[in-house]
């Protein structure tokens, strides 16, 4: 990880993703992530409500935490953007090499599910 600010994510599992609803709410959602130089790379169902706020506003603040959201660091600013093509499918493929297993079966069930996924790109300022 090139960036100082993306190093308290080494050896992490899961990230918070903090994104904002239109009235300026923050939404924190804890995820799985992958890192590739200077960009974290998150994914999520489509129609998720993290997906639509980033649509509608890609500023964002991310921080190592818990499967269930707890800190393990501190907040930092960053950009979010959504991804297609070539981007997602490097995306996915991180993610897929990072969770092994349990993602190729989230994987097949939402194939089965017919549930599209967005993939969601990481800048941290």
């Amino acid at each position: 990880m090139s960036n100082a600010k993306l190093n308290q994510f080494a050896n992490q599992k899961y990230l918070n993703l903090e994104s904002y609803r239109k009235t300026g709410a923050a939404v924190a959602t804890p995820v799985w992530f992958a890192h590739d130089g200077d960009e974290l790379y998150i994914y999520s169902l489509a129609e998720a409500g993290k997906v639509k706020r980033i649509r509608n506003n890609p500023r964002v603040r991310v921080m190592p935490c818990d499967f269930r959201g707890g800190p393990k660091g501190e907040w930092v600013e960053a950009t979010a953007r959504i991804l297609d093509g070539a981007e997602a499918s490097k995306a996915e493929r991180l993610l897929d090499k990072k969770y092994g297993l349990m993602k190729k079966i989230g994987n097949v069930f939402s194939k089965i599910m017919k549930r599209s996924r967005a993939a969601i790109a990481i800048r941290v300022d």
